[in-house]
């Protein structure tokens, strides 16, 4: 079996995270690195102490809201929201980082990332988020789309 290469491990782990989640839509996951080390994890679901939507049922769903659309009608964070959240509480600075995600983040999230100093992105799956296009290109931000070894 062939070692993998940091990005195929960092994703691996990233994907195992998002089995975590608690979304009845999609299942997210994030890892922050540095220095080839995990400085941070995240999935996205409701904040600690609050029913998950698998147990309440999706607001969005039974919005028939869009993906990619109405990011505040959900009871839950996002992935990279909740990575960049737990670095935080645990006093770990992620400033020029690497965030890995399953999925490519939101508007949102992106507002977040580019403020909180993370210099890359690679994400495995795409997201319809307009503004997160736009905002990615007046920013510094590198973005990489992962494409696993054949």
């Amino acid at each position: 079996m062939a070692r993998p290469s940091w990005d195929e491990y960092f994703m691996g782990i990233t994907e195992l995270v998002a089995r975590r989640s608690t979304c009845k839509r999609r299942q997210v996951g994030a890892i922050l690195v540095k220095n080839k080390r995990i400085l941070a994890t995240g999935y996205n679901g409701a904040p600690p102490g609050l029913t998950h939507c698998l147990e309440t049922g999706c607001l969005r769903e039974q919005a028939n809201v869009p993906s990619g659309e109405r990011h505040e009608l959900c009871r839950g964070l996002h992935a990279e929201q909740n990575t960049i959240i737990q670095a935080a509480y645990h006093g770990v600075s992620i400033n020029g980082s690497v965030l890995y995600c399953t999925n490519m983040p939101c508007s949102i999230c992106m507002k977040m990332i580019i403020s909180a100093g993370i210099t890359k992105v690679i994400y495995k799956e795409g997201y319809p988020d307009y503004l997160a296009e736009r905002m990615l290109k007046e920013s510094d931000l590198t973005v990489l789309h992962y494409q696993p070894s054949p």
